[in-house]
């Protein structure tokens, strides 16, 4: 079973800010299969099972709040007795431009706290990760991914979810380092 996790803040008010669009990817990728979502406390995160790229997956958006995403995701890895190979986590990161999309097959946090969490928990960075470009206020990084897309912003993301299902398949497909030919150079139609 491969495990797909989408980042992102639980409640209304983080709907539509850069921060939880891991959550907006996951949310995609059940919708393509016809996958309900359900909340297990235990876990503290809503999980979402189906066939997706020809393979059992279990899609999960952690309820901790980003800074602890790994309270949730570790204890799931190890209940699926899944290998930290089998997981693929969906990210925003602020050092891509809006729209830019980078598939990473391990490395260290780059500052992304949840994925930093993920990392502790786990007791290893040898995971796959979607990176969707959200961009970057320098002078209030927190305003900024916990803020409304605008107008534009929003269009260019839309595209770029869509476009993380098809990344999503093709790292489970085909692995990382093709989906990384692929799609590490992509960009949004204007």
């Amino acid at each position: 079973m491969k495990i797909i996790v989408g980042l992102g803040n639980p409640g209304v008010q983080y709907a539509n800010t850069p921060h939880s669009v891991g959550f907006e990817a996951v949310e995609a990728i059940a919708a393509s299969i016809g996958a309900a979502w359900e909340l297990k406390k235990s876990y503290n995160a809503l999980l979402a099972r189906g066939t997706f790229a020809g393979q059992s997956v279990l899609l999960v958006k952690p309820q901790t709040y980003m800074n602890l995403s790994g309270e949730s995701v570790a204890p799931l890895v190890k209940y699926s007795n899944a290998k930290p190979s089998d997981l693929l986590v969906i990210q925003d990161d602020i050092d891509l431009p809006v729209g830019r999309i980078r598939v990473r097959k391990n490395g260290s946090c780059g500052g992304h706290n949840g994925i930093r969490n993920i990392i502790e928990r786990l007791g290893t960075s040898a995971f796959v990760r979607l990176k969707l470009g959200v961009g970057k206020d320098k002078s209030n990084v927190v305003a900024h991914v916990l803020g409304k897309f605008d107008p534009a912003s929003r269009a260019v993301m839309d595209q770029v979810v869509a476009a993380s299902v098809d990344a999503a398949a093709a790292i489970l497909q085909n692995g990382p380092d093709k989906a990384m030919n692929v799609y590490n150079g992509w960009s949004p139609t204007p």
